[in-house]
């Protein structure tokens, strides 16, 4: 075998990266909402390795199971979703995070940008732009719900 025929370690890892299942960790306090979302992304070939209420039982779990992708919420009791983010980053800065949400505010989706969630998802659009944005969020590309209502101009007075 010459050395242009071995296989490319680079590319065979890439090759099995995508061919096997992504891992999901869900994190929202409302069960419910847990449930809906695992009835969406069961279906479609996604793992859910957990789902948990509160963000210190995420950090523990995203340390125990090494989710690729992390589905939060931001208005949890206890430590917000941002908060949340910003600790899931610093012990894994590889696992994407997508947020689903209520928030419809330009201002809540700069503020989960900046702390490096790369979905944003309405809870109302669950179905239809969970699982796209957890494929554009393994890509490294940001997805937004279109639902997101642009910031109210301030008129003077």
């Amino acid at each position: 075998m010459t050395q242009s025929s071995l296989p490319n370690p680079s590319v065979t890892e890439s090759r099995r990266a995508s061919t096997e299942p992504v891992r999901v960790l869900l994190v929202d306090d409302n069960e419910a909402m847990l449930a809906r979302a695992a009835a969406v992304l069961e279906p479609a070939g996604y793992v859910i390795v957990g789902a948990v209420t509160d963000g210190l039982s995420a950090l523990d779990a995203a340390a125990r199971s090494r989710p690729h992708v992390i589905v939060l919420d931001i208005s949890m009791r206890g430590m917000s979703g941002l908060d949340v983010a910003i600790r899931l980053r610093e012990a894994d800065p590889h696992a994407a995070i997508v947020f689903l949400t209520v928030h419809d505010e330009e201002e809540f989706v700069r503020a989960a940008r900046a702390v490096g969630g790369l979905g944003y998802v309405l809870k109302p659009r669950l179905v239809s732009d969970l699982t796209h944005a957890i494929r554009e969020a393994r890509r490294g590309r940001p997805f937004v719900s279109p639902l997101v209502a642009p910031t109210r101009a301030i008129s003077p007075s």
